[in-house]
């Protein structure tokens, strides 16, 4: 009578599964030490600063006598830590509110001109902008960033007592609502170009990898196509398809939210094809070689995951410790969404944004060469 519960027999069906899975290194990076990796570096970015960075811009005034009776800079002089700043980037003031409970509030005064501000406002650098003149206070800030707000409720309660007067000298604040200033204007551009990355790292990589791991591609090697060929179509279908998505999610944009595009249309068709390429060439050479989709998860992640946190799309990457800005400048989504927002918010033509683009293009075309170089059928 056969038992219907065989121990030995699921016993050994069940090593064999697990030796064929630790038998592949890779399953075991991306599954057991990627994730401790990525958990050690998000955690020395979100643990290790304590002090919450708050920036501010200070509207410059001319300042005589009169600046005496300015409550912004009688307050900033008075009780600020003050800066000499040698680049135009730094700091002038510096105010810490401390919290043992919550943590510290620094706050990092700059000193510049409206124009400037609000090109750092665009850029999520800074969220919040002062002016003072005499005994009028105006505070300008999008009401819902609430960051913004955060940052208003704090400085409030520390300059003039809580007088908050603005631009008609009455206690009514007015929200800065101008054209590229508000977050959604931040968030779309960053939609637009991690929807870019997504999609054609997924369309594209995985694609490849199940396709070779069900032996679709060891088809192929018999007929007389050309690697090129298959994958220069294979992007050319995914781009086409990261057009019409992106520009689904720009109408919605605009009409939804009446966004508007303030620089050169051109430059931007040109920075998203730059965008696409780049990306298109990582993931050519991303797939090239495995046929484990679980690696290929892992791999994918390994591009994805990091630049999806630190390039920007949903906050500014200056709430990163300084010494990591110069790093995350030069990620590719990063490139491509400052350089997307810089057009849509800031007014970039195609001489700001040159650079970026002739950079993409250049690494989509490098990585496209090496992968397919190394690209196996099977």
């Amino acid at each position: 009578m056969n038992k219907l519960f065989r121990i030995n027999q699921l016993w050994r069906l069940t090593t064999a599964l697990f030796r064929e899975i630790i038998r592949e290194p890779g399953v075991l990076f991306w599954g057991i030490l990627f994730p401790i990796l990525m958990s050690l570096g998000l955690g020395l970015a979100f643990t290790k600063k304590t002090d919450v960075l708050r920036k501010v811009a200070v509207i410059r005034t001319f300042r005589s006598s009169s600046a005496d009776s300015s409550v912004v800079y009688n307050f900033l002089e008075k009780n600020c830590e003050r800066n000499s700043p040698e680049e135009t980037d730094e700091y002038r003031w510096k105010y810490v509110i401390k919290d043992d409970k919550l943590g510290n509030s620094v706050f990092l005064f700059y000193e510049m001109d409206w124009d400037q501000a609000m090109i750092l406002l665009k850029r999520g650098t800074i969220s919040l902008l002062l002016y003072s003149k005499d005994d009028v206070t105006e505070y300008h800030f999008d009401p819902m960033n609430s960051d913004a707000e955060l940052t208003y409720l704090k400085l409030s309660s520390i300059i003039g007592a809580g007088d908050i007067l603005t631009v008609s000298s009455n206690s009514e604040i007015k929200p800065l609502t101008v054209t590229g200033t508000r977050y959604i204007d931040f968030l779309v551009p960053g939609l637009i170009t991690m929807g870019v990355m997504m999609s054609t790292m997924w369309g594209i990589s995985y694609g490849i990898i199940e396709k070779r791991s069900k032996k679709l591609l060891r088809r192929l090697v018999a007929t007389p196509m050309k690697k090129s060929h298959f994958l220069i179509a294979l992007i050319t279908v995914r781009v086409t398809m990261n057009f019409i998505e992106a520009l689904v999610l720009l109408l919605f944009a605009l009409i939804t939210f009446k966004m508007t595009i303030q620089g050169d249309i051109l430059a931007l068709i040109l920075m998203f094809l730059a965008g696409n390429i780049a990306f298109a060439g990582i993931a050519v050479f991303v797939s090239s070689h495995t046929s484990n989709t679980e690696v290929g998860n892992g791999l994918i992640n390994f591009v994805v995951f990091p630049m999806m946190v630190l390039s920007g799309i949903f906050f500014s990457y200056h709430n990163f410790p300084d010494w990591s800005i110069p790093i995350i400048r030069i990620l590719p989504l990063t490139m491509l969404t400052d350089g997307i927002r810089s057009i849509f918010n800031e007014g970039a033509g195609f001489g700001e944004v040159v650079m970026p683009i002739l950079i993409l293009i250049s690494a989509g075309i490098v990585f496209f060469v090496t992968g397919l170089k190394i690209f196996k059928w099977h």
